[in-house]
């Protein structure tokens, strides 16, 4: 009877489903726009000390700075500053990073008798060491670029060694007969054994040369990476950000449902009444648990239609498991009965509804967020969030949905789930007797 009552109000109360409804939903999206630009360009700056030309002339290829520099800093946003301004804006957190191209360092290029160095400096904080990582890629992305000229001229060379021609290294200009040229010279030569071992000689030189264009390619790159057209799901309908929506969704719902819920049997005075004899204390807080797993039910069962649908019209490779779907069902009832156990919990520590609503979203908000930090990162967040369902939710619904050997995860969380749904329902209990208060 008190689950049906409880149902009844939220039939009767439209207007605050909706807001419960759209609310979580807003901070999921919110939380995946944060994401989102959390994977956008970093600001660094570029402080040029050798003062590049426009043009820069390498192994016989031109290359324009700006645009050889837009080119290979793919992940980054290069700001041009003095190194005065770049140190001032890295102390102050404007810039994550300064890169800086110290004076004689074309010259050094240029010469390449030995590498040039560039200079990074970075700041202090969460990003360094991916900003780290992407200067790595673009010092790779213009060695790339470099590499390929200073490979081009080099095969260059090896071909004026096999036939002869003119050439120039470091400004001097050179004229060499080459290996078909001293063939030629030694037919006019008469036979003997210096002039055999010579001819033997130059044979094996142009077998070993021939081969030297692809070797000096193998060399400079060891192991190609190759990247096929890209498939799957894009990020907005990936298997991760379901599995966070429908945790993100429901903990909002269920924690809210049953603070609120079970603090208004005090708001509307008959919370006396019900623990004298009618109803109990466990029974009363069972009551809420149910509707907090039913709901979450009812709101994870359209979430997961919703993806479904998206994906199928979408025609996105990979699909939806529709078979897991029963699976899931049973993860959404488990998360929502533990959040639910919490939720009652808030609701008999706070006593009145508005207070518990209140403190329900100042509880859950830390809990999503722990949550969402990766236990790689930060293991004591990792640890803090284990004592709540969101953590263990949010990888229960990823493997029942894509794991290809789900089991030993479900039943972990699983169990997780119904320990941490029993032990706050134990104290749920306990805290109920404050409303009769």
């Amino acid at each position: 009877l008190m689950f049906r009552k409880d149902l009844l109000v939220l039939r009767r109360s439209p207007g605050l489903v909706a807001v419960l409804l759209a609310y979580p939903l807003m901070i999921a999206f919110l939380i995946g726009l944060a994401a989102t630009y959390a994977n956008a360009k970093p600001r660094v700056g570029l402080v040029d000390e050798d003062h590049l030309p426009a043009k820069v002339v390498l192994a016989g290829n031109t290359f324009g700075v700006d645009q050889t520099i837009t080119e290979v800093a793919k992940n980054v946003k290069l700001v041009r500053m003095s190194s005065q301004e770049a140190k001032r804006q890295l102390a102050s957190g404007r810039l994550v990073a300064v890169i800086t191209i110290p004076q004689g360092f074309l010259f050094t290029l240029e010469g390449l008798v030995h590498s040039p160095t560039l200079i990074l400096d970075t700041g202090q904080g969460g990003v360094t060491q991916r900003v780290k990582q992407q200067m790595q890629a673009l010092v790779y992305n213009l060695n790339l670029q470099l590499q390929r000229a200073f490979i081009a001229s080099d095969i260059k060379y090896v071909s004026l060694l096999l036939h002869g021609g003119n050439g120039t290294v470091l400004g001097r200009h050179f004229a060499v007969i080459g290996l078909d040229g001293t063939q030629r010279l030694l037919a006019t030569l008469p036979p003997g054994k210096t002039v055999n071992a010579i001819r033997d000689f130059v044979h094996d030189a142009r077998l070993a040369l021939g081969l030297t264009g692809e070797a000096i390619r193998a060399t400079a790159n060891p192991i190609r990476l190759v990247e096929p057209p890209a498939r799957g799901r894009t990020w907005v309908l990936s298997a991760q950000v379901q599995a966070y929506a429908l945790a993100l969704t429901i903990s909002f719902l269920a924690l809210l449902l049953a603070a609120g819920s079970l603090a208004s049997e005090r708001d509307e005075n008959v919370i006396g009444r019900l623990t004298r004899g009618l109803v109990g204390r466990g029974q009363l807080v069972a009551a809420k648990v149910g509707l907090a797993a039913v709901v979450a039910l009812g709101l994870g069962v359209a979430i997961s239609l919703a993806f479904g649908i998206a994906i199928e019209v979408g025609n996105v490779t990979g699909g939806e498991p529709w078979q897991r779907l029963p699976v899931l069902f049973v993860g959404l009832v488990l998360a929502g009965g533990a959040l639910g156990a919490i939720g009652s919990l808030i609701g008999g520590l706070a006593r009145e509804s508005r207070a518990a609503s209140l403190v329900a979203i100042l509880v859950v908000l830390p809990v999503i967020f722990i949550g969402l930090v990766p236990h790689e990162i930060v293991p004591p967040a990792g640890w803090v969030s284990d004592a709540f369902p969101f953590a263990h939710a949010v990888r229960f619904f990823g493997s029942a949905l894509y794991d290809t050997s789900p089991w030993a995860t479900l039943g972990r969380e699983a169990a997780w789930l119904v320990g941490l749904g029993l032990g706050f329902g134990a104290l749920a209990r306990l805290a109920a007797r404050r409303l009769a208060g």
